[in-house]
């Protein structure tokens, strides 16, 4: 736990929280960090809720939330509102899309099974030739009908 007397610049507060500083800067340009104070020179000045407030964005946008999402709700609850019901109805949204993904993926791994156990017998048969493996997918994934999964980056 941090001390709350405690302050941090743009780096000592990325170092604590294991994010870059312009990911510091950026969570404060749009609204999910508060604006920080300045030093004299012009530095940026965090208190220690700076800390836990960075490790709750993390860990939110681990279970989908968005930075948007984030600002918005910070800002109510900033400015003393109470976002629970939104937080709550944004979370089961969450992980309605979690088990749409689940179900998305057991179907791609059920086809690749599939595919792996075709693409061995057609290895075994080519006698060291191409086996055009690639090629098969035209059959196997284009009679699918379910757009590809969408992977986050």
């Amino acid at each position: 736990m941090v001390q709350a007397d405690v302050t941090f610049r743009s780096g000592g507060l990325a170092k604590a929280t294991g994010v870059s500083p312009d990911t510091i800067r950026h969570y404060e340009r749009i609204g999910v960090l508060p604006k920080a104070s300045r030093t004299a020179s012009g530095y940026r000045v965090y208190t220690a809720t700076a800390v836990n407030r960075v490790f709750v964005v993390q860990r939110a946008l681990r279970i989908g939330f968005t930075l948007r999402e984030l600002a918005d709700i910070f800002k109510t609850r900033d400015a003393g509102g109470t976002p629970c019901r939104r937080v709550f109805e944004l979370a089961k949204t969450k992980l309605t899309a979690i088990e749409t993904d689940i179900a998305a993926l057991s179907e791609t791994r059920r086809q690749m099974v599939k595919i792996l156990a075709d693409w061995e017998t057609r290895i075994k048969k080519s006698g060291g030739q191409q086996a055009h493996l690639l090629q098969t997918l035209t059959d196997a994934v284009g009679h699918s009908r379910r757009p590809p999964l969408r992977r986050k980056r």
